[in-house]
């Protein structure tokens, strides 16, 4: 059997377990979280290597971005799921009368999810967490870059369930491509906006509702007034997790002129207190994922302002953590997601300035302001659309599984994370109970004089 009859196969499996009512159960949903969450334990080691190899991660950070978050996220969801699937009851208008209304959560189908290689793991489990509890069943379409992750996650998945349930397909591009084409009930990409393009593209050619968690240039704008040095910490923290790898990191930052010089100095301290003078020589400093994306960094801090870092290695992935100063609009670092450990840095007087700096880009997928005036945390909150926001930290409200995540125009469609993901993977479907002890005719033909009668209900 060739790749695409393969595929195939696969698909055509999927789709008749789904049709037979294998998945509705809510107990046997519970129970497959249940089996996913073991699994992960009884694999907790190897996924911890399997991120090591890819990406450099440490332990700590590897549990605490990638297996810890999702055990956590599998918790909520069992603890959840039987609140989330009840029928939600709604008010039913006079002109039903008599009836009862509600809203019933029905599965989609059969899911295709795609991941990328920055969080290998989380972002190919976070979803499938949302598409199991919704009472699907999904193809799980990992990263061929992040090749380790790839073969745990097949691993765990093939060796744990059904393939007519959940089912791991690894390859390139062309696999990718083949995945996209068939009937999927949905599908959930997490990657580059470029290749979210193609996805909803094809997509679009059979109705397929797609979710795209994308990325983008995600602004920092750090006022004056603020606990610098805090500030300088938690910036430092959200930027260099993952060496910057991370799609809802801080990618430049909007310093007011004020405080510009004491916010660099401090950030280059704590970087020193956080992995040393030397970070290549840090447990806890992750590599780059590969040689094209080292050169590609390198390429960005081309003839620009380096006042600290810009070591790198690109046969050990090492790329020293690198502060840009008097960064302006066209230089080449602005015009893509950096997607590593850069910090360019703008200055402003004015928050207008800063507002209009942003618009001047597609929308972003995060926004952080460090502020202590409530006027200027409104006015940014309410003046500038993006994805999510945190105030005076970085990335925190992505962790919050009480929160929705997702981008905004060219950031993403969709959300999820928590009931957000049950609700993405499901359909919200209206049922109306009619009562027969009652038929009142005004809805009957003849109409006659009926209009007015209409009226006293419907305006």
């Amino acid at each position: 059997m060739n790749g695409e009859d393969y595929i195939r196969s696969i698909f055509k499996k999927q789709t008749s377990y789904f049709s037979a009512g294998h998945t509705h159960n809510i107990n046997i949903r519970i129970k497959n979280l249940k089996l996913l969450r073991s699994a992960i334990l009884d694999h907790e080691d190897e996924i911890t290597e399997a991120l090591f190899k890819d990406l450099g991660k440490s332990k700590f950070e590897a549990y605490a971005t990638e297996t810890g978050y999702i055990l956590n996220e599998i918790r909520y969801h069992i603890k959840q799921l039987r609140y989330w699937i009840k029928p939600k009851r709604s008010t039913t208008p006079i002109s039903n009368f008599p009836a009862s209304s509600y809203t019933v959560s029905e599965p989609l189908g059969t899911v295709l999810i795609i991941s990328p290689w920055n969080y290998p793991f989380q972002l190919m489990i976070a979803p499938l967490i949302g598409a199991i509890s919704a009472g699907n069943t999904a193809v799980l379409k990992p990263s061929e870059i992040s090749v380790a992750t790839s073969n745990i996650l097949k691993k765990i998945i093939n060796t744990t369930f059904d393939t007519d349930f959940i089912h791991v397909i690894e390859g390139d591009a062309n696999v990718a491509k083949e995945l996209i084409a068939l009937d999927f009930n949905h599908i959930f990409f997490t990657g580059s906006a470029k290749v979210g393009k193609i996805v909803m593209q094809e997509a679009a050619k059979r109705l397929i509702p797609v979710t795209l968690e994308l990325g983008g240039k995600s602004p920092c704008i750090v006022d004056n007034g603020v606990n610098i040095k805090l500030a300088a910490k938690r910036i430092v923290w959200g930027k260099l997790i993952n060496a910057g790898q991370t799609c809802i990191a801080p990618d430049y930052l909007i310093v007011h002129s004020e405080i510009k010089e004491k916010l660099i100095d401090d950030i280059k301290n704590i970087i020193i207190n956080f992995f040393g003078e030397d970070a290549s020589e840090s447990p806890d400093y992750p590599r780059i994922i590969n040689k094209a994306n080292v050169e590609r960094l390198t390429s960005l801090i081309q003839k620009t302002n380096i006042v600290y870092g810009g070591n790198h290695n690109r046969d050990s992935l090492y790329f020293e953590p690198t502060i840009i100063d008097d960064v302006s609009l066209d230089m080449p670092i602005m015009k893509q997601e950096i997607f590593g450990p850069l910090f360019p840095i703008l200055t402003f007087e004015s928050l207008d300035t800063v507002i209009d700096i942003i618009h001047s880009m597609p929308k972003p997928l995060a926004l952080y302001l460090f502020s202590n005036s409530k006027k200027n945390k409104r006015k940014i909150v309410s003046q500038i659309s993006a994805g999510g926001v945190t105030i005076n930290d970085t990335l925190m409200h992505f962790a919050s599984n009480k929160l929705p995540f997702g981008g905004v125009g060219n950031s993403g469609l969709g959300n999820y994370h928590g009931k957000f993901s049950f609700d993405t993977f499901s359909h919200q479907k209206p049922v109306v109970y009619k009562g027969n002890w009652l038929d009142i005719p005004i809805r009957y033909a003849p109409f006659g004089n009926k209009l007015k009668i209409l009226k006293l209900f419907m305006r």
